[in-house]
């Protein structure tokens, strides 16, 4: 199973970017899918997790402006990103539980004041 992230860039501050992730390799629909991401100099953290039957959890420093979605038949997953603040610049991971942890490569989000 492979995870690849994309859309990632350099937005200025309140603008928007949509992050996508699509799993291939699987035959099978997972039953968690998140976003994850890493400042500079800081700990990896949960943005916001979406299950299989679609109940969602967010980061408190992103509820409001981040919006998270999945397309089960096609296992793929969503970021919508608006009101960006130059404190969302990370590398974004997607993330995804069967069993297994399955992780993807990551894409720069770069947002600038």
């Amino acid at each position: 199973v492979q995870l690849q992230a994309s859309g990632g860039g350099l937005v200025q501050a309140g603008g928007s970017l949509r992050l996508s992730c699509a799993a291939s390799g699987s035959s099978f629909s997972f039953n968690i899918m998140a976003w994850y991401r890493r400042a500079p100099g800081k700990q990896r953290e949960l943005v916001a997790e979406i299950s299989r039957g679609g109940n969602i959890n967010y980061a408190d420093s992103v509820k409001g402006r981040f919006t998270i979605s999945r397309d089960n038949a096609k296992n793929l997953m969503y970021l919508q990103m608006s009101s960006l603040k130059p404190e969302d610049t990370a590398v974004y991971y997607c993330y995804a539980y069967y069993v297994l942890d399955f992780w993807g490569q990551g894409t720069q989000v770069t947002v600038s004041s």
